[in-house]
């Protein structure tokens, strides 16, 4: 989760001083977008990381559920 935290950090941070820098803005302003551009990218990465895990842990849990039903149908068929 840090590293998720870390790395949309560190890319809203170069979006948004990039940016600054292309538009040709001041110093302060550019470390101002940047350091808010930080924090909008770190949220945004930690939001899509749980979406990401809600989604995978979602996919295990139906399939489990899925086998042990498969299991359960065959189990419960009489053998001939």
């Amino acid at each position: 989760m840090k590293f998720v935290v870390l790395a949309g950090g560190a890319s809203g941070f170069a979006i948004a001083a990039a940016t600054g820098l292309w538009t040709g803005r001041t110093p302060d302003r550019i470390l101002l977008d940047g350091a808010v551009g930080c924090l909008a990218g770190g949220l945004l990465f930690r939001w899509f990381w749980n979406v990401l895990l809600g989604g995978i842990r979602d996919t295990y849990v139906a399939r489990h559920r899925a086998a042990a039903a498969a299991t359960a149908s065959a189990a419960s068929k009489p053998k001939p």
